[in-house]
């Protein structure tokens, strides 16, 4: 398998979700039956995964950001560090990226979505250092604690890594390590509850109204 470089992965996800963020904040005076909803959003947060490699459990951070065109449909990016409570100094840190399905809008929002890009692996007394491919399907819910500010309830990852390999000229195998995180967010875009509706005009009430 082919490795790739972390930082070109990095900076491919970070353009792609920056490169939505007109897109996002034009959709935000669209008339609604264009489908209101569309936001740019960055968090962060705590995640707990069980790691295949030395069959343990490792404790991590994370940051991430929502790049929607709709309510429904967009991006997420993200950037995990698994390190803590490691045995061995094994450790892992992913750059993800890739489409995101909000399933209904409300409060509490349900999301799916398939992420790929690069995962980085340490491995005991840092003995050897990786980079692979790596895709993780994941789904989880939001909160809307206020119209800026999302809570990350609970977001699920199944993270698969099909060419690992301990060291070169080792034979390679399909790696897989699955957790959960929680978070928070914050929208970086203007809210707009009442988009424009062009060619609309309030009907007058009270005396002197004339009912039509």
């Amino acid at each position: 398998m082919t490795k790739i470089r972390c930082s070109s992965y990095a900076a491919l996800v970070l353009a792609s979700i920056v490169a939505l963020v007109p897109y996002a904040a034009k959709a935000q005076d669209m008339p609604a039956a264009t489908g209101p909803g569309a936001y740019v959003a960055v968090g962060g947060g705590a995640s707990l995964y069980q790691f295949e490699y030395g069959d343990q459990k490792l404790i991590g951070i994370m940051g991430y950001a929502d790049a929607n065109v709709t309510w429904r449909y967009g991006l997420e990016g993200e950037v995990r560090s698994l390190r803590y409570h490691s045995n061995e100094d094994v450790s892992e840190t992913t750059y993800l990226g890739g489409p995101r399905i909000t399933i209904f809008p409300g409060r509490l929002r349900p999301y799916a979505k398939v992420l790929v890009g690069a995962g980085h692996y340490n491995l005991p007394f840092n003995f050897a250092q990786g980079t692979f491919f790596t895709y993780a399907p994941g789904a989880g819910v939001d909160y809307m604690l206020t119209d800026n500010i999302a809570v990350r309830v609970v977001d699920f990852e199944y993270q698969v890594t099909p060419g690992f390999h301990t060291s070169p000229g080792q034979p390679t195998y399909q790696l897989v390590n699955y957790g959960v995180s929680a978070g928070i967010s914050i929208r970086l875009t203007p809210l707009i509850k009442f988009p424009k509706m062009w060619g609309y005009k309030k009907k007058q009430y009270g005396t002197g109204a004339r009912d039509n």
